[in-house]
């Protein structure tokens, strides 16, 4: 089994052999979860400045609900919905997979520097969203990345919805310091 650090920069890197290795290696999966609580952890510290450290410990929360939710519905999606001929998977690969392509976000610790972290949280973005799209089509054994860009939003927009309500709730109880 790789080290953690050698899996997330072959993840990082884009590494499409990478998310088919963890895709097959079911014990890579705490790995996974260990890619999302450092990467959500470095975010929560880039913007520990805008929502202070009970922000911080509800972004992480927030993460690994939206992880977990956004795998779920890409593999109903995924298999269910918009599956290709070849397409057999389980959610423990899409968990795997997805868990991984979370690997570029670590560079949101940057976001710390003021007037930076726009810019950091930018390119991290649109790195991870492309790493997601590697990691869905491998873990669906798509041959299409067009059918995987699809899965990719849908599961999306169901992460932004729970991680948008993990994220609300406190700050409405007033448990998180939002610019403050």
């Amino acid at each position: 089994m790789s080290s953690l650090q050698d899996r997330m920069i072959r993840a990082a890197k884009l590494d499409v052999s990478l998310y088919e290795e963890v895709e097959a290696d079911t014990g890579a999966t705490s790995q996974a979860l260990k890619v999302v609580l450092l990467s959500s952890v470095a975010a929560g510290i880039g913007s520990l400045f805008y929502v202070g450290f009970s922000g911080l410990v509800f972004s992480v929360l927030a993460a690994v609900i939206g992880w977990f939710l956004w795998a779920l519905t890409t593999y109903f999606v995924g298999t269910r919905l918009l599956p290709e001929p070849q397409t057999k998977a389980d959610l423990g690969e899409l968990l795997r997979t997805t868990g991984f392509a979370q690997a570029p976000g670590i560079i949101r610790v940057a976001g710390i520097v003021p007037f930076f972290g726009m810019l950091v949280n930018l390119v991290a973005f649109v790195w991870m969203l492309v790493a997601m799209v590697i990691a869905v089509r491998q873990a669906l054994d798509y041959s299409s990345t067009g059918r995987a860009v699809a899965v990719c939003v849908i599961g999306a927009i169901a992460y932004i919805m729970v991680t948008t309500l993990v994220l609300a709730v406190p700050a409405m109880l007033g448990l998180v310091a939002l610019g403050s």
